[in-house]
């Protein structure tokens, strides 16, 4: 029997008590954001720390950051000439409110039909301890054949504001090839999925003032420019009829799809008639040319997510309102930046807003997309390892949405992320009742065992 076939039999062998520990691990209330669970942080970061450590690896640190502290641990007994690979995660979970919404109770971790229920199952207390259980396999079964960092933090729920700083201090001791982040899912439990991209953003505030106080509509209007009928005409030019956005050089860094990935895309399980299932519109929407998966993680996007302006009481109030505001966010994707963006915005009011008023953008907050090679090593081994083990070839996804440690560790490190994770869409992430489909865990214990035997070939 080889050391892979060994590794396999240990986690099969192992698989009661891998669900026993993980148990233990969703029982610890890691709610980052309530300060009364300070206490269950700490003990949540110890509790990795110690299983670290139980496994065999004597490097293992809890270190402090500006809030709640993130446990590093290193294993480098493959060598130099090995690869080292950054494994990252997170150990804090949602709020469980509405607590009457939960079936049974959300620190549990109840078995029912194949799922297990407890916060934090899915996200992603299971992914981190099935990276843990694919290490302890190979240790137990010839050694690692590449060396292994972890950098488990315990902040994300809350968006990690003191990990860039961690990063950032810590380079030399996060040095790496790549980093393996399995804080992603999969389409269904027979699609291994793999996303290789993730959309960045920027968020603003564009503020529009006109009188130096509300005025009546009856004595004024027609006399006075109306600063929110302004900011509807200047939101509304924003974007044409074909969905294409009209600020100065918007599309100009915007890195295009070729037609091997617009094919590779379009065999996501992601069409027309699945967007309308999902969201209830009476139809579907967007950038001409395009289809919807490639519109959802390909393309940038512009949308107002909200307008605050004069009178919006019951009744009616014949008001001319001094000034409004809208918040507007855009999906950025390769190569573009919050910065250029936060310009682009700038001139497009300065060449459209109507001297009658004064405006003013004001930028909220922003993260750079990410994108990551399809065909490296890092990549291609975790596509052959979910192969060996669903039996069919992965999909490879791009991500609408943004995960900041990618980025960072993009521009921090100098390393790209392999995105994958073993939750499914039906999983409640964030939500009551809150489940781990246990055969695709198991699966997915065993993808990472064939993913470090590929790296150490």
């Amino acid at each position: 029997m080889s050391n892979r076939e060994s590794a396999i039999k240990y986690a099969h062998d192992n698989r009661e008590r891998y669900l026993t520990d993980l148990k233990d691990f969703l029982s610890i209330k890691t709610v980052s954001t309530d300060p009364d669970h300070k206490a269950d942080m700490e003990k949540g970061a110890e509790w990795v720390a110690n299983k670290l450590k139980a496994i065999g690896i004597n490097k293992v640190e809890v270190m402090p950051t500006g809030g709640h502290p993130v446990v590093y641990c290193e294993y480098l007994e493959a060598g130099d000439d090995a690869p080292t690979m950054v494994i990252y995660g997170h150990y804090d979970v949602q709020p469980v409110e509405p607590l009457d919404l939960w079936e049974s109770d959300p620190f549990a971790g109840t078995e029912r039909d194949e799922n297990l229920y407890a916060r934090g199952a899915s996200d992603m207390k299971a992914q981190v301890l099935a990276s843990i259980n694919a290490v302890e396999a190979l240790m137990q079964n010839g050694g690692l054949g590449v060396n292994i960092k972890f950098l488990i933090e315990g902040e994300e729920e809350i968006g990690s504001p003191n990990l860039d700083t961690f990063i950032e201090k810590n380079k030399d001791l996060l040095a790496c090839d790549f980093a393996l982040n399995p804080d992603a899912g999969m389409l269904g439990p027979d699609t291994p999925t793999i996303t290789y991209a993730l959309r960045g953003l920027a968020y603003f505030e564009v503020h529009v003032e006109g009188p130096d106080h509300d005025l009546h509509s009856g004595i004024y209007g027609g006399s006075v420019r109306n600063p929110v009928n302004e900011l509807a005409r200047l939101i509304g030019g924003m974007m044409d009829e074909n969905g294409h956005i009209t600020l100065p050089g918007y599309y100009d860094s915007v890195r295009d799809l070729d037609d091997e990935e617009r094919a590779e895309l379009a065999r996501l399980p992601v069409d027309d008639a699945f967007i309308l299932e999902n969201t209830g519109a009476p139809a579907v929407w967007g950038e001409a040319g395009y289809s919807s998966v490639e519109r959802v993680g390909a393309r940038p996007t512009l949308d107002v997510n909200g307008i605050y302006a004069g009178f919006i009481g019951e009744g009616s109030k014949t008001v001319l309102p001094s000034k409004g505001f809208a918040k507007i966010s855009m999906r950025l994707v390769p190569d573009q930046n919050p910065d250029e963006v936060h310009k682009q915005l700038e001139q497009y009011m300065q060449e459209n807003a109507n001297p009658t008023v004064k405006w003013e953008v004001r930028a909220l907050t922003g993260g750079d997309p990410s994108i990551s090679d399809r065909n490296s090593r890092w990549v291609q081994s975790l596509a052959k390892a979910q192969e060996e083990v669903w039996g069919v070839r992965p999909v490879f996804k791009r991500e609408g949405g943004s995960v900041p440690v990618v980025a960072q560790m993009q521009q921090l490190l100098g390393v790209d992320s392999v995105l994958c994770g073993y939750g499914l869409p039906d999983d409640n992430l964030h939500a009551p009742n809150e489940k781990l489909h246990l055969p695709t865990w198991y699966r997915g214990n065993d993808a990472f065992i064939h993913m470090l035997f590929n790296l150490a070939e």
